[in-house]
């Protein structure tokens, strides 16, 4: 699996996020502009059409297709009970009577008097969209959803995997750099989302999964044990839809790497708070982060609004490698040349100077960094 990322993973404490909630067909919108709403209000819905089952009863009759309208007992657009007849035909023998029931409960769609054909309709299923993050509804889009907004603290991920979901935040460790082992998961973490150190193996996912843990958030994995997770590799397709059981947020990359000090600290402030966090990322073109939304609904004063966009890179910024064999080490910016400059491959590229918190410094391409937005 390829260490890649765009630029702009942002980590801090105060700002203001809006969250588009849009259904995938046309539908009601349940709420209104200024209303207050939690991660599990229901803030839309939407009729799934139901299954379409075919039955050919000009067959099972031993009739020409034509003649179908004469045996029927439910007509186009009934409704129909599991095991109702459908069509009898009428013999002289009562013993030769063939009767056709309905294998479903739903309603009679259509009958064709050409394939002999009558299609049954399953019940829709109603899709309920939810508000994902507490906060208040800013926009409503006419049949389609609406735009949430809240104040929160905010932590963007590099990779996960796993749908939206909220719930209390637990610390599973006491140090940044401690792997989240399957012995610190506990039963009373059942409905939380856990928060990890520098590494999570595939016992301690196998055991969160048997706990009910709903969210896991640590600094790395092994891609091996990623893959066992899923039962195949991930590829470059946008995740957030898998079902495994628990949502994952890898805030670092992949191998054993400590979160990063501030990451960790932010998420300890807010242990026992509730959050929402999606495990959605797109690594490539409309890029999306997974991410970690703690509301601040009862913080006074007024919250930053989100960052507006970058001109650039500027001295002193936060900056993670994305690129072995230096992947996921943390610096601050500390020179910026203006000249290109010749990388193994021969090419020449634009060039920055990343100083560590041990004192040391190295030249790295800028494609190959990582700016931590934050606070």
């Amino acid at each position: 699996m390829a260490h890649s990322y765009t630029p702009g993973l942002t980590v801090t404490e105060q700002t203001t996020v809006r969250r588009r909630r849009i259904l995938p067909l046309p539908g009601t919108v349940l709420v209104r502009v200024g209303d207050v709403v939690h991660a599990d209000t229901a803030v839309a819905r939407a009729e799934l059409p139901g299954k379409v089952v075919p039955l050919n009863l000009a067959n099972q009759l031993g009739i020409a297709p034509d003649e179908i309208n004469d045996y029927l007992i439910k007509k186009e657009k009934d409704s129909v009970q599991k095991d109702d007849v459908l069509a009898e035909n009428k013999p002289f023998i009562k013993w030769f009577k063939t009767e056709i029931r309905s294998p479903i409960t739903g309603k009679v769609e259509s009958v064709s008097t050409i394939t002999g054909q009558i299609l049954l309709r399953e019940p829709p299923r109603i899709l309920e969209l939810r508000g994902y993050i507490d906060g208040s509804i800013v926009e409503v889009h006419p049949e389609q959803g609406v735009t949430v907004e809240t104040s929160c603290s905010l932590v963007q991920g590099i990779f996960g995997i796993g749908g939206e979901t909220s719930g209390e935040l637990v610390m599973g460790v006491t140090a940044p750099d401690q792997p989240l082992t399957p012995e610190l998961l506990t039963p009373a973490m059942k409905g939380k989302i856990v928060i990890g150190g520098a590494f999570l193996s595939a016992a301690t996912m196998t055991r969160a999964k048997e706990l009910g843990v709903i969210g896991l958030v640590v600094g790395g994995i092994h891609d091996k044990d990623l893959r066992a997770l899923l039962g195949y590799d991930l590829g470059v397709a946008i995740t957030g839809t898998e079902q495994v059981g628990f949502t994952l947020i890898l805030t670092e990359g992949f191998g054993t790497i400590p979160m990063a000090p501030k990451t960790f600290a932010l998420l300890s402030a807010h242990a026992g708070h509730k959050a929402s966090v999606s495990g959605a990322t797109q690594i490539r073109a409309g890029v999306i982060r997974p991410e970690i939304i703690i509301p601040q609904t009862s913080r006074t004063g007024a919250a930053r609004p989100d960052r507006v966009e970058r001109e650039g890179i500027q001295l002193g910024d936060p900056v993670r490698v994305i690129r072995d064999p230096l992947f996921g080490k943390i610096g601050a910016v500390s020179g910026l040349p203006s000249e290109l400059r010749a990388i193994p491959t021969e090419s020449e590229v634009r060039v920055l100077e990343v100083r560590f918190p041990d004192g040391t410094t190295t030249v790295v391409p800028r494609a190959n960094i990582e700016v931590i937005e934050g606070a």
